[in-house]
């Protein structure tokens, strides 16, 4: 299926000393999200490349649920898929459905159905993801290729869930979505040479610049991103300078396009805290230990600019 965008189909060159490759091109781009921004991000994205993009909120919509309802604590498969879902309370309607959901999950299969690439970008918790893509793995085309975006989780691990783990391969990419170039490709021991060059030309036809680096705890990018965060953190708590100008500092002096501070509110502080205790638990190094001041902020709600404040306060127009 040729893009539908300006200039009908793009040419990609494959990196130096590769073989030539004829990039698979996504017919339906899935991100089951829990964080929003990155779901919508990534639809425009393949919308502006002339793709058709299914998302959790299209499915939603097909099935006649309102966007904000709660859909969580349910037994057995249906907790699979909700927790992937954008779980918004509604004050309005805060009982959990259960026909409403399932009403969802009906809907969910179909999206599936002639996939060349599935990305999944939900909470950062390993048995859930690990569920997921266990029951994705089940309705999926064969031949499609299975993705997901966490930012620290171990890839093989997640995916040792699938009959087929050599499949799945890590596709992280960064926040902003629309504003950050960088797309990091995650393989794992299992991981074919050719699935990465296929997932590659894809990153590039999305105009985005893929690394490739080895399934290791927080890889690369998170692993530096967040021991800077943590310790501008820790600049904050021992007075060394204000939020704003400890940004300024990075933006101004290192040409980053945020500040540390103001990229935590973007990302989520509880999911800074949670990749930190992970990398934490499994490195065992101590510039991975979360400071008080994050650990203080997410137990009282301020959880960044999801939450409308963080070290930042946010409003809509912010």
């Amino acid at each position: 299926m040729p893009p539908r965008g300006k200039g009908g189909t793009q040419e990609t060159r494959a990196p130096k000393g590769s073989p030539s490759i004829r990039p698979t091109l996504p017919r339906e781009f899935i991100a089951l999200h829990k964080q929003r921004r990155i779901m919508d991000a990534l639809a425009e994205l393949t919308a502006e490349q002339g793709y058709e993009a299914t998302k959790i909120s299209d499915i939603v919509k097909r099935a006649g649920v309102a966007r904000k309802t709660l859909y969580d604590n349910f037994e057995g498969k249906e907790e699979v898929f909700l927790a992937a879902f954008d779980a918004a309370r509604d004050e309005r309607d805060a009982a959990p459905d259960e026909q409403r959901a399932r009403a969802v999950l009906h809907h969910f299969p179909g999206a599936l159905q002639g996939a060349d690439l599935v990305i999944e970008a939900v909470v950062e918790d390993l048995a859930v993801k690990q569920r997921l893509f266990a029951e994705i793995e089940r309705r999926a085309p064969p031949a499609a290729l299975l993705a997901t975006n966490t930012s620290s989780l171990s890839v093989e691990q997640i995916a040792a869930a699938l009959k087929d783990p050599a499949r799945l391969l890590g596709m992280h990419f960064f926040n902003p979505v629309h504003l950050m170039r960088l797309v990091e490709i995650v393989r794992h021991a299992r991981t074919p040479e050719t699935y990465v060059e296929r997932v590659a030309s894809i990153v590039r036809l999305l105009g985005k610049e893929p690394i490739v680096v080895h399934d290791s705890p927080g890889f690369a990018s998170s692993r530096l991103g967040l021991v800077l965060g943590l310790e501008a953190m820790r600049m904050v708590e021992q007075g060394v300078a204000n939020v704003e100008d400890i940004d300024r500092a990075m933006e101004l002096g290192y040409n980053h396009p945020m500040g540390p501070l103001k990229l935590t509110d973007v990302v989520g502080l509880d999911v800074r805290l949670a990749i930190a205790e992970y990398l934490h638990k499994t490195l065992g190094q101590s510039q991975f230990e979360p400071p008080k001041i994050l650990r203080d902020k997410v137990a009282r709600g301020e959880l960044g600019k999801k939450s409308g404040r963080g070290f930042y306060a946010w409003s809509e127009s912010h």
